[in-house]
């Protein structure tokens, strides 16, 4: 009997086997890529000034992306009785304005007010309105120390 038991295996059953082993590898190897891939693009979000997604257009259906402003003062309206709020954002470099509508709770006896930067996540309709998802209020600039 062979020490080596392999020697009795045919050359050609060998060479299948390999083959198989290889195909099942790209096929994992390929599989896993693909779901990298995919995670990477879900979990990425664009951000935008208030001008560039102005330039933009409207995002594609189910895309979400962060859009950065200042609040324009006297703006905000909350519908009575309801969780909705409109206001507009102004870009921080340019005049350029944008209407949003938010359905939630925004914090706005802490820092929503005209000095507060805002950061929407969402999307842009085709009727010029950001719809936002979530808001991110950075504090206002009088509590950053003078230097």
């Amino acid at each position: 009997m062979s020490i080596n038991e392999t020697d009795d295996i045919p050359e050609p059953s060998r060479m299948a086997h390999r083959i198989k082993v290889f195909v099942g590898l790209a096929v994992v190897i390929g599989a896993l890529g693909f779901l990298v891939y995919t995670a990477f693009q879900s979990a990425s979000v664009y951000f935008y000034t208030v001008s560039e997604i102005k330039e933009i257009g409207p995002t594609d259906e189910g895309r979400l992306v962060k859009v950065n402003g200042k609040l324009v003062q006297g703006s905000f309206v909350r519908e009575d009785a309801s969780t909705i709020a409109r206001f507009t954002l102004v870009d921080t470099e340019r005049p350029d304005t944008l209407s949003a509508v938010h359905d939630g709770v925004i914090p706005t006896d802490l820092f929503f007010n005209e000095h507060s930067e805002i950061i929407l996540e969402g999307s842009y309709g085709d009727d010029g309105v950001f719809y936002s998802e979530s808001i991110l209020v950075k504090c206002p600039s009088k509590y950053v120390a003078a230097s």
